[in-house]
């Protein structure tokens, strides 16, 4: 299959050399065409993705047209605030009968609060989509860790599709129809991520970091049932499997973001360190807060880590906060 990556950042590397193992004709595209004119020469990601020279079957193209002609899958891995503006490039060459998104951004826009599906909907109209996630770091897979994730979408065709193009012994692909949990789930425990990020920074220990990551998926799933996923999705790989490796994880930006956080550092600091690296739970944290407050649904999680963010309150504050609320059952009768 002729497939097209529309991004060159870690993820979108790391997919497209899968792909390229399975046998596939990829070309990867990027915004900025001198990095790509860099990485052409010496046939690495040196920015994103360290150490690992491109297969022979990857190309890289500049210029977009070229990019996607031919190409039948097109691999959406952009971060979502950004991926409205690279659909509007897209969209003079976009085939509705040929061509079939995937998309691996985990993340909502902010301003409009949707979802990368409902994006490719605004901007391409009627297309063929589905949303491939769950437990999944880049330098992991790269390397061929065995990784389990799941390709969700409302046509079974498409996702069954997805299964089999990316499916490999390293890389299990289970498929799903909830669309809408399975992108939430991605999105959502980027904001819980930097939450678990600020009790290490703190170094609070192992009984916080445990009842964040259950609190957490409690309160994704409330969130995500109310704006219309199967709260089941949450208990599986998009859902729980995705925030208990992010939360987990060294390979995780946003729980690095959390992590400098506790240690006393200011968000302007920490992310021009991180410099071109993308921490979508950052931006996430503003549109699940909107979220949260359009729909009525509590989220005292998401709430004090968009104070933390964007209102100048301090972890300490935040966590004081979260452990002193009235009492109540765990579960709702």
């Amino acid at each position: 299959m002729k497939i097209t990556t529309l991004s060159d950042g870690s993820w979108g590397t790391a997919l497209s050399m899968l792909l390229c193992q399975n046998g596939h004709k990829v070309t990867m595209w990027g915004p900025f065409p001198e990095y790509l004119d860099k990485m052409a020469a010496c046939r690495e990601n040196t920015q994103f993705l360290p150490g690992y020279k491109f297969h022979e079957n990857l190309r890289l193209e500049k210029d977009m047209s070229a990019a996607v002609a031919d190409s039948e899958l097109i691999l959406l891995a952009s971060p979502a605030q950004y991926t409205r503006r690279v659909l509007e490039q897209f969209k003079k060459f976009f085939n509705a009968e040929r061509h079939l998104l995937v998309n691996v951004a985990k993340g909502i826009e902010n301003g409009s609060l949707l979802r990368v599906s409902e994006i490719c909907a605004d901007v391409l109209g009627k297309c063929s989509y589905a949303v491939l996630s769950g437990p999944s770091h880049a330098e992991e897979v790269i390397k061929g860790v065995p990784t389990t994730v799941v390709a969700a979408s409302e046509d079974e065709n498409a996702a069954l599709k997805v299964q089999a193009t990316f499916m490999k012994e390293t890389f299990r692909v289970y498929t799903g129809s909830d669309v809408i949990g399975t992108e939430l789930g991605g999105a959502l425990k980027n904001v819980m991520a930097v939450a678990a990020g600020i009790v290490d920074g703190m170094q609070l220990g192992d009984n916080p970091k445990a009842a964040l990551i259950t609190r957490g998926i409690a309160e994704m799933s409330r969130l995500g049932e109310a704006l219309g996923g199967n709260p089941l999705t949450f208990s599986g790989l998009s859902g729980i499997g995705d925030l208990i490796v992010t939360c987990c994880s060294g390979h995780s930006r946003n729980r690095h973001v959390g992590e400098e956080l506790g240690r006393g550092k200011k968000l302007d600091e920490i992310l021009t360190a991180m410099g071109m690296v993308v921490a979508e739970g950052v931006k996430t944290a503003q549109s699940a807060h909107a979220l949260a407050r359009q729909t009525g649904i509590e989220c005292p999680i998401i709430n004090e880590i968009y104070a933390v963010l964007y209102e100048n309150k301090t972890p300490g504050e935040a966590l004081k906060n979260l452990m002193s609320r009235p009492s109540r059952p765990e579960i709702d009768p």
